[in-house]
């Protein structure tokens, strides 16, 4: 019995890092893909990421998100975070505002390309010179395959994490509120 309400609280626990995070559509996108805006609140800081979610639709990895290459990291407009206070995602720091999401996935490292160019539609991307920074992310292998691009963000007790799960691959980096 004592097992079980350990289990118990160990899940609410849980669940309560992510419960501060919501998730509302935005609208339906002209492809197929719904666009969404999460939300979490993060030590005093309102973050928010708006993108489209594609699904895999049973294509590859890889032909989605092509090893290597900058990848608009959702579907349709380009993919934003915004934040009314100052973050950093290891030696990046972000001052507040908008800012729009790229990413570069490889199988064991992704890198998270953070631009100052906003208002575009996902493609092309607008160029290394737009780039505040590039850092690092973690890979690990999602237990079940993702069909549906998914972006969260979770409180921590040292901050926050970002998430990006879709087919095989979870990409996380981990920041901070200023």
């Amino acid at each position: 019995m004592r097992g079980l309400v350990t289990t118990i609280a160990a899940l609410a626990l849980a669940g309560g890092a992510l419960a501060t995070q919501q998730t509302t559509e935005i609208h339906p996108g002209k492809g197929g893909s719904p666009h969404v805006r999460t939300t979490a609140m993060v030590d005093g800081a309102t973050i928010s990421i708006e993108y489209g979610r594609p699904y895999l639709k049973g294509r590859p990895d890889a032909e989605v998100m092509p090893p290597g290459e900058v990848w608009r990291t959702g579907a349709d407009e380009a993919t934003t975070l915004i934040s009314d206070r100052m973050l950093m995602f290891g030696s990046l720091h972000l001052p507040a505002g908008t800012h729009t999401l790229y990413t570069i996935p490889n199988a064991d490292q992704w890198q998270l390309v953070v631009s100052k160019a906003t208002g575009q539609w996902g493609i092309p991307y607008p160029g290394a010179e737009q780039d505040l920074g590039r850092v690092p992310m973690t890979v690990t292998k999602n237990a079940t395959p993702v069909d549906q691009l998914t972006i969260t963000i979770e409180d921590t007790d040292a901050g926050g994490t970002l998430h990006i799960s879709w087919g095989t691959q979870k990409a996380s980096i981990a920041f901070s509120v200023m």
